[in-house]
């Protein structure tokens, strides 16, 4: 049985706090299942927006979930993050957004393959 998305984002939540990084939930989405959008925000100009792998990969590599980043570059701009998460919104109402403040761009998620969605 796959953990809560509310209990998940809020033991990542407590993880980015514990290594020093500022975390908050943005955007709160179904409890049970809801999909969760991670944007990693280096504070300088550059952001990352991490997204659920499709579940055919969770198998392989034997974890709870597995994201892979959202777009073909390591880092873009915020403002294009801000983008995608507005298109995610209109397909899925239901969605999570966590965003993570941290100037070393870490984000403690485990990764697919470095494809993007």
């Amino acid at each position: 049985m796959r953990l809560r998305a509310d209990i998940w984002v809020s033991a990542y939540l407590r993880r980015c706090a514990v290594e020093g990084a500022v975390a908050t939930l943005r955007r709160r989405g179904a409890a049970e299942a809801g999909a969760i959008f991670v944007k990693i925000d280096r504070l300088d100009g550059r952001a990352a927006l991490f997204a659920p792998a499709p579940q055919s990969e969770l198998a392989e590599h034997g974890v709870e979930r597995l994201w892979s980043r959202a777009h073909k570059d390591d880092w873009i701009e915020p403002a294009d993050v801000e983008k995608r998460l507005a298109r995610e919104i209109g397909f899925d109402s239901d969605l999570w957004i966590v965003e993570v403040e941290d100037r070393h761009g870490r984000h403690w998620l485990d990764l697919a393959e470095e494809s993007p969605i």
